[in-house]
């Protein structure tokens, strides 16, 4: 979740097979539309372990309001799920689910092989007036509903206020703030200042928004990354890590950031909402009042962080469409996303959910919807998850002192040419 994004190699699109089944009981009438739905729905689930119980249970509760329906709920991991699902529908459909968690930028990929069913008069879109714009934006391709959001996110930066309170320096506004804290830090507690992620190219965003730049215009179409911003946001990680303020680590890079918050011993790491209640699991926040949560630091041209989520989107050859529409219609629904808030402060897709009085009250959530509102949309083309692939080659490189900050932004630049068909340039 960000678990990470990480990348997940190519599979060759192939044709779907007319004769795909989704559920695996051999029970799979769904009845007819609009009348009572029977069978069994698959939902392969990509939450994190922190996430997952709440969302089993929520799963499972769809069966109380159908009764006829089987959900067979299936926790996959989420660094596995794409591969696995694409492996799975382009063999003819054996093993698929009939509803998949998406991350947002995978809706494009599955929607342009011919995986997903769209959803345009389907049950499963239900009250999509009711979705916020950037959450709704993600899931169209072609003129197409393809996916209902289900959550919606973005980074930002969170820290230990008894730690920073201890250094006497408030949450850094800045790469350069961020860099002078830390040193304070240091001197006073003796640990580091920021955790910052190398082995998942989601976390290099920041700072290529910050310094103004992009992966890509895609009204032009043309490739930014390798641009005086792109080389300009490695060199800002890079230097955080030259100087001290940060420490990383090329491989088992959520654990890592995860142990280090957790257990007190860095000040700071840049995370998303579905990292909270992981978090807050730590010895260092058994006051949970001791960790806060601000904007991302900002680059030389202003602060940015990228808008992510997970939509929930069903197979195009699921032999219970009726039931699958209905499961993601529940799924997505502005009752389930108020329980998942409650429990988990991530941040809703709906509108009406921001006016439940407990979701309201909820300091991290009002933070990060702000955060979300400022959000930079990521390119929503069927190539856009494989735009992480190239970073994620570079980044680690990059902050271990390996490679060169203008290297890798040519490098991930020459990625995204062979990439891109058409007319890109």
């Amino acid at each position: 979740m960000r678990r990470g994004i990480a990348a997940t190699a190519l599979v060759a699109a192939m044709a779907l097979a007319a004769t795909a089944c989704g559920g695996d009981d051999g029970d799979n009438g769904g009845g007819k539309p609009g009348g009572k739905l029977s069978g069994s729905v698959t939902y392969w689930d990509t939450s994190n372990d922190a996430e997952k119980g709440t969302y089993k249970k929520l799963a499972l509760g769809f069966q109380k309001e159908h009764p006829g329906v089987k959900v067979n709920y299936v926790n996959v991991p989420f660094g596995e799920a794409l591969a696995k699902f694409k492996n799975a529908a382009g063999s003819g459909g054996s093993g698929a689910p009939d509803v998949l968690r998406t991350e947002v930028a995978w809706t494009h990929d599955l929607a342009n092989i011919g995986y997903l069913a769209p959803l345009d008069g389907t049950a499963a879109l239900d009250n999509a007036s009711d979705y916020l714009p950037k959450a709704a934006a993600g899931t169209k391709f072609k003129g197409k509903t393809y996916a209902v959001p289900q959550v919606i996110d973005t980074l930002g930066l969170f820290y230990n206020k008894k730690m920073l309170a201890d250094a006497g320096v408030e949450p850094p506004k800045s790469w350069t703030e961020l860099k002078a804290a830390a040193k304070k830090i240091k001197k006073k507690t003796g640990k580091t200042g920021l955790y910052l992620r190398g082995d998942d190219a989601y976390w290099y965003l920041p700072f290529i928004y910050g310094e103004g730049g992009d992966l890509l215009d895609t009204k032009a179409k043309k490739v930014t990354v390798d641009d005086k911003p792109g080389v300009k946001a490695f060199a800002a990680a890079r230097d955080l890590v030259t100087s001290g303020a940060a420490e990383t680590d090329a491989t088992d890079g959520w654990d890592n950031m995860q142990n280090a918050i957790k257990n007190g011993d860095v000040a700071m790491t840049i995370n998303g909402p579905w990292a909270i209640e992981d978090t807050l699991a730590g010895k260092a926040f058994k006051d949970k009042s001791n960790l806060g949560v601000v904007p991302v630091p900002a680059g030389g041209a202003g602060q940015g962080a990228p808008q992510g989520g997970q939509n929930l989107t069903v197979y195009a050859g699921s032999k219970n469409l009726d039931a699958s529409y209905a499961f993601a219609a529940y799924m997505s629904s502005a009752d389930v996303q108020a329980k998942t808030t409650e429990e988990l402060s991530l941040l809703p897709t709906r509108t009406s959910v921001y006016r439940n009085k407990k979701v309201a009250a909820n300091a991290n959530v009002k933070f990060f919807k702000a955060a979300v509102d400022k959000a930079v949309e990521r390119p929503w083309i069927p190539e856009g998850n494989s735009l992480f692939q190239a970073i994620l080659v570079q980044f680690p490189g990059v902050l271990t002192g390996k490679t060169s900050p203008e290297k890798a932004a040519n490098s991930v630049g020459d990625a995204y040419r062979k990439l891109l068909k058409g007319d890109w340039k």
